[in-house]
């Protein structure tokens, strides 16, 4: 009981990233120029968009499998840490030096990646122990 309360944060970080990994990808995938405008940012030629949408939708299928199975997926929950840890950060220096072109909404909504990057480092703290 006490291992499946250690896992559980990590499981539900993982749940919350799959979610937002799956509302990134699927709106660059399938409707890049709605997010485009919806950002309010320069157009940009949808095809930068749709590759790392599927990359986006792959690693949210990755984060909902290792969250049914966490046991010995130690490099997965790492290498997604990271990935949420240099994306946070650099959404967050574009929004401190203003280099977007859209509304700030969008550039400072995705600073929530560093929220979800400490959780997943906790999270693997807390379940080591399986990992």
């Amino acid at each position: 009981m006490a291992q499946e309360d250690n896992v559980k944060i990590l499981k539900v970080t993982l749940i919350i990233l799959a979610v937002v990994s799956f509302v990134y990808g699927f709106g660059f995938l399938f409707v890049p120029g709605i997010l485009v405008k919806l950002s309010g940012g320069n157009p940009v030629e949808f095809s930068w968009l749709r590759w790392p949408g599927g990359v986006l939708i792959a690693l949210g299928i990755g984060c909902l499998m290792v969250s049914s199975k966490p046991e010995k997926q130690g490099i997965f929950v790492t290498t997604m840490a990271l990935a949420t840890l240099f994306a946070g950060l650099g959404k967050l220096y574009s929004w401190i030096m203003q280099e977007g072109s859209g509304a700030i909404l969008f550039t400072a909504s995705a600073c929530i990646l560093l929220v979800i990057s400490c959780l997943l480092w906790w999270g693997r703290g807390q379940a080591k122990g399986i990992l």
